[in-house]
């Protein structure tokens, strides 16, 4: 769900589409695919491991985890965007709009290779501008309430945001603590993936 996250985190326009199409592929189609859209997939993989894995991350899920249980990394991997697009160390306003457009227009350049579905959000990301707005409590309100939509075992009205919102501080903290590891692994395995060509 941490859409953001993945577009800022590729070093080429094909891994941006990989890091995109992991959620919606079969792994064994993947390998159908060009090489530098098979990396972002491989990346998005690596990333998502890396960060389940981490102690930080371990943290800052139980914040969320007396609510929602086995769900909180993915609520810890929406809040993670949320302050990434907040981050103006890693990158302006202005900066954030314009890797948000960049990043929709890259997505439109591979639609050859993304299922109908994949279509429709996209239409809908690019409509409401997901990725700049995820720096607005409502722009992390409505992916909150997204996932509460797709979990299968949760209840559609639990108080998510409202831990989100009283929780800010400590999570700033965790996103602090967590992200500049995070950048440093991904720089990791795109020179391994690099290695590879």
């Amino acid at each position: 769900m941490n859409y953001l996250a993945h577009s800022f985190l590729s070093f080429t326009d094909g891994q941006i589409a990989g890091q995109f199409l992991e959620d919606f592929i079969r792994n064994k189609d993947r390998f159908l695919l060009p090489k530098e859209i098979q990396d972002g997939i491989t990346l998005h993989r690596a990333i998502d491991t890396f960060t389940d894995s981490h102690p930080v991350i371990h943290e800052a899920k139980k914040v969320f985890s007396p609510l929602v249980r086995l769900y909180s990394g993915a609520f810890i991997d929406v809040c993670m965007d949320y302050f990434l697009a907040n981050d103006l160390t890693l990158n302006s306003l202005e900066g954030w709009k314009e890797h948000s457009l960049k990043t929709y227009k890259i997505l439109h350049q591979y639609e050859y290779w993304f299922p109908e579905n994949f279509k429709l959000m996209l239409s809908n990301m690019e409509k409401d501008d997901w990725l700049y707005n995820y720096r607005e409590d409502r722009g992390i309100r409505f992916s909150i309430q997204n996932v509460l939509n797709k979990a299968k075992y949760l209840d559609k009205d639990l108080p998510v945001f409202e831990v989100f919102f009283n929780n800010k501080e400590i999570l700033q903290k965790y996103y602090d603590q967590f992200f500049p590891d995070l950048i440093e692994f991904a720089k990791q395995t795109n020179d391994q993936l690099k290695e590879k060509l």
